[in-house]
């Protein structure tokens, strides 16, 4: 009897060879796609953009990694499962291009593998952009910031973006925000971070690096006229309005700086100490001239010895302009701005004094209390006055915009250098008590060499103009000569 012919041993199909690993494929070769495109924009853009690094070495290689484990997963999936069932079952999972159903399966599948190669392209040219706008920085990657963000969005530099000034350009800078995003990052997720978020930022970008690009000190500034509308806190909510002009630079074009912008003048560097974390304490300066190398030191009588090297810092736009796009207004500066511009009515009696209260509550403690403890204390106060309603909102409007208990940020932790009412600013140097051993004082008496009131006062009071400056006239009554500004004016905190 003829030999029957042996049935032909099916030939092994590589583990690979399934839908699974195919799919981990895909994955992987996207991610790899995007992750040489980000890499490409990284060194290539000339505005270095910090969270391009985390897309590019952390998130497109997680990706690579999670592709590369679905390959390997589905190899050993498809090896175990032929293992046990020693070939008595077809593959599990094994792509047959020689089923029809399969080799229509393939073909979408290849289309959608070539349509996410694509989309992945976009889309990482399409985050980039995205991680560096401010709506990523100040919602999405950093919701810790919101009372920054908020404030930001009220103030001089909202048109500004995020990365422009806490970044800039150059490689130095850029490899810094990386470094210090990842600890921030760290911070953010363990829950760890700071409330409120410590300043002066220590590692912050110097001015002349961000600041000067837009803004030129050398340029001649000349007086920039500036007008203060306050509110007494009177029955009548009686105004008083002082107009001056800021002698921001008193030189001549192409001469050295004068004026307030003195202090940053090329022939004449001037350095200081700070004896506390927040640069309000200084008890020491030196300005030297940096022409003939002579130097004057100025120090209060109780400061003794010399300060720490490490801790002398030479003074630049920041150490006044300290606050130049998160300003958090006082809660008088707040009800003030609201009454000049018609939002909160004069007509109630003592509205400037009352909405401040209002908003500085003790029982307010959250932000989502605050509203109702608002609302209950002005209608105690104001219970059938037609303008009630349109006092609540507003005032609840202001409080939610200026102060954030959770974050515990509002004026009283942040204070603004520029100027001297509600803080020290100005008077942290110029106070008559820092001395030269020859006697020399930095004289704060001396008012007409930053500004000069040009009028002051109230209705016909501002129609007349002087031209040699007018001496102040508090409207509060004569002044104790031992005081500052800040004594007195603190924003609307009570008791102090």
């Amino acid at each position: 009897m003829a030999d029957l012919p042996q049935p032909t041993a099916r030939r092994q199909r590589s583990h690979f060879n399934n839908w699974i690993s195919a799919s981990g494929g895909v994955l992987a070769a996207g991610a790899l796609f995007s992750f040489a495109f980000l890499v490409w924009m990284d060194f290539s853009q000339h505005e270095k953009n910090p969270y391009l690094g985390i897309l590019t070495y952390l998130v497109a290689p997680a990706f690579l990694i999670a592709g590369i484990a679905m390959v390997l997963t589905g190899a050993w999936m498809q090896r175990r499962y032929a293992l046990k069932h020693a070939g008595d079952r077809p593959d599990r999972w094994q792509i047959d291009l020689g089923d029809l159903r399969h080799r229509r399966f393939a073909i979408g599948f290849a289309v959608g593998g070539v349509l996410f190669l694509i989309l992945s392209a976009f889309g990482s040219y399409q985050t980039y952009h995205y991680s560096e706008s401010t709506a990523f920085c100040g919602q999405v990657c950093h919701q810790a910031m919101n009372p920054e963000l908020v404030a930001y969005q009220h103030g001089a530099h909202a048109r500004v973006d995020c990365v422009e000034c806490h970044i800039g350009s150059g490689a130095e800078w850029f490899v810094k925000a990386k470094i210090n995003g990842t600890h921030q990052l760290i911070a953010y997720i363990t829950d760890r971070y700071n409330r409120p978020i410590a300043t002066p930022i220590k590692n912050l970008r110097p001015a002349q690096d961000i600041c000067e690009k837009c803004h030129w000190p050398e340029k001649f500034h000349g007086n920039v006229e500036i007008n203060f509308t306050h509110f007494l806190s009177d029955k009548k909510n009686t105004a008083y309005t002082a107009r001056m002009l800021m002698h921001v630079n008193k030189s001549q074009p192409g001469a050295p700086l004068g004026g307030i912008h003195w202090h940053i003048s090329a022939t004449d560097r001037v350095e200081y100490y700070a004896a506390d974390e927040k640069r309000q304490d200084i008890p020491w300066m030196r300005v030297t001239n940096t022409k003939n190398g002579t130097a004057r030191i100025f120090r209060t009588e109780a400061f003794k010895g010399e300060p720490p090297a490490d801790r002398i810092r030479v003074m630049d736009c920041m150490d006044c302009h300290n606050r130049p796009a998160h300003v958090f207004p006082t809660a008088n500066e707040t009800v003030e701005k609201a009454m000049a511009n018609g939002s909160l009515s004069t007509a109630l009696p003592n509205l400037k004094r009352v909405a401040v209260q209002a908003m500085l509550q003790k029982e307010i403690t959250t932000e989502q209390n605050a509203p109702e403890k608002i609302a209950e204390f002005l209608t105690a106060k104001y219970a059938g006055a037609p303008e009630l309603a349109e006092t609540i909102a507003e005032v609840q409007r202001l409080y939610a915009t200026t102060i954030f208990p959770e974050r515990k940020a509002d004026w009283r932790v942040y204070p603004n250098n520029i100027g001297h009412k509600d803080w020290l600013g100005c008077f942290r140097c110029h106070d008559d008590k820092h001395k030269t051993s020859a006697g020399q004082t930095v004289s704060a008496s001396d008012c007409t060499s930053c500004h000069t009131i040009i009028s002051q006062g109230k209705g016909v009071q501002l129609e007349s103009l002087s031209a040699k400056g007018l001496a102040f006239e508090h409207p509060g009554g004569e002044l104790d000569p031992d005081l500052s500004c800040s004594d007195c004016h603190n924003g609307g905190i009570q008791g102090k």
